[in-house]
């Protein structure tokens, strides 16, 4: 009984100490203003309708050299 009673406070200790290191973590990080941000998201929307035409040219034009093979 006293040996669970051990184990359970230890436990408690570990968690606290990590929790307590995740919050000291969280206290380091530097996070993007509002102005950071919306660059960012302009950035990743221009990326992805420039990889979506991308795809879709090149599945176009994979779509129109099959049908001239194919005959």
């Amino acid at each position: 009984m006293a040996k669970n009673a051990k184990k359970e406070k230890k436990a408690k200790k570990e968690k606290k100490k990590f929790l307590g290191g995740i919050r000291s973590e969280f206290k380091k990080v530097r996070w993007p203003k509002k102005k950071e941000m919306f660059k960012y998201s302009v950035a990743v929307l221009l990326c992805i309708i420039v990889f979506a035409l991308f795809f879709m040219l090149s599945d176009v034009i994979i779509a129109a050299v099959r049908t001239l093979l194919e005959g």
